[in-house]
């Protein structure tokens, strides 16, 4: 197979010792190799999380390793666990002061639907209050699944269309109305 056949990672057309491609292209293929994650770990969905960096699972594999407790330093908040009321304008606030672009993966049950708790302090589902990328299922999920959300994950970021256009940040999703914010739900 010649070089000029063989598949790249980002879309590109080689001619000898120059590659020419666009400079979306380019930095999607960054984006999807170094997403930097702000854990929030808030039950027991955050153990699963953290075996996911482990030797056995390694996270590293996908540029993922650098597990940011600073929203500024990352662009991958992953929801793991019960969400309540009290602690969603906490996640509201650490989403909002992320840097664009910026995506939400909600790993496990409760922090997807709210899980087995139907009760007044439990939001039913993060993406009441933050827009959600990908959803994993399970109680807790698996280190696996955590991975194959990653992935689907990264695929999102390479197949999007530019995410600039005229200075406008396109396919961002407003979340829902919710009682947080004063509103009703209808």
């Amino acid at each position: 197979m010649s070089s000029a056949q063989t598949e790249v990672g980002y879309n590109t057309k080689i001619e000898g010792d120059v590659i020419v491609t666009n400079v979306d292209a380019v930095l999607n293929w960054f984006r999807k190799n170094s997403v930097w994650p702000m854990p929030m770990g808030l039950a027991c969905c955050a153990i699963e999380l953290m075996a996911a960096g482990s030797s056995r699972f390694d996270i590293a594999r996908f540029g993922s390793e650098v597990m940011r407790f600073s929203p500024r330093q990352s662009d991958l908040m992953i929801v793991a666990g019960t969400v309540t009321y009290k602690m969603a304008l906490a996640v509201r606030r650490i989403y909002d002061q992320m840097a664009e672009p910026k995506w939400v993966i909600a790993m496990g049950a409760c922090a997807s639907t709210g899980g087995m708790y139907r009760s007044y302090a439990v939001l039913q589902g993060v993406d009441r209050i933050v827009p959600v990328n990908v959803y994993v299922a399970g109680c807790p999920p698996r280190p696996e699944a955590l991975l194959d959300a990653l992935m689907k994950l990264q695929n999102n970021v390479v197949s999007k269309e530019p995410l600039f256009a005229g200075g406008i940040l396109k396919n961002h999703k407003q979340p829902q109305p919710d009682r947080l914010a004063g509103q009703r739900v209808s």
